[in-house]
């Protein structure tokens, strides 16, 4: 059977942010139970005071476990470099059969250029390809027989250098998600290893998003 308590936790789950700020004092518990007294009454199917979800409200506590938690600031605390790499193209392909040979290609071109930044992956249906926007002439060259859905330039990559351990971390890519949907940025694209973690942002927030990620360490 649901009860108001019930129905606070199920909509603050459902929406973490709201969450987040509840757990740090930064609401007004008051506002806040009158904004939710309209959905819970729907959910109960019966009129309910904002006194009562209010009460609710400083009774809740967010799940947590703490060796999580802390396993989770130790990990933090300990990033690795940040690096940053601006004047970058994005572009997508649609998957074909010819495509390995189009990276193999433009493998070719990097190989001695050691300063070049270039990456793939490849999903179901498309692959994307990140690489300095000074060789647009090669790559487009490259994957000339290949069909490009799509190609975005200014762009930059931040890439953070995760401790070992990040692995068995529950959350841990959620703060950054977190933090930077906290400022506003919006993210081109989301690159991953098991040790690095690389967001693709436009070339206009890179500095917003680089300070973003840095406070995470303090």
């Amino acid at each position: 059977m649901k009860t108001i308590a019930t129905c606070v936790e199920e909509i603050l789950i459902s929406q973490p942010f709201l969450e987040d700020a509840l757990s740090r004092n930064i609401l007004n518990y008051s506002a806040l139970a009158e904004e939710l007294r309209e959905p819970i009454s729907k959910m109960l199917r019966k009129p309910i005071k904002s006194g009562a979800i209010m009460m609710a409200l400083r009774r809740y506590s967010p799940p947590k476990e703490m060796a999580n938690k802390i396993k989770l600031n130790r990990v933090l605390q300990n990033l690795g470099d940040i690096t940053v790499r601006s004047d970058l193209s994005d572009y997508t392909f649609k998957n074909s059969n010819t495509l390995i040979q189009s990276h193999l290609k433009m493998l070719e071109v990097i190989k001695d250029k050691s300063n070049v930044f270039f990456t793939f992956t490849r999903g179901v249906h498309e692959s994307n390809v990140l690489i300095s926007t000074s060789l647009k002439d090669q790559i487009e060259q490259s994957y000339k027989n290949e069909f490009c859905t799509s190609v975005k330039d200014d762009l930059s990559a931040i890439t953070i250098g995760l401790p070992d351990e990040n692995t068995k971390i529950a959350g841990l890519y959620y703060q950054f998600f977190k933090r930077l949907a906290w400022e506003g940025i919006s993210l081109y694209e989301v690159v991953s290893t098991t040790n690095e973690f690389t967001i693709l942002v436009e070339d206009n927030v890179v500095n917003n998003a680089f300070s973003a990620i840095k406070s995470l360490k303090n």
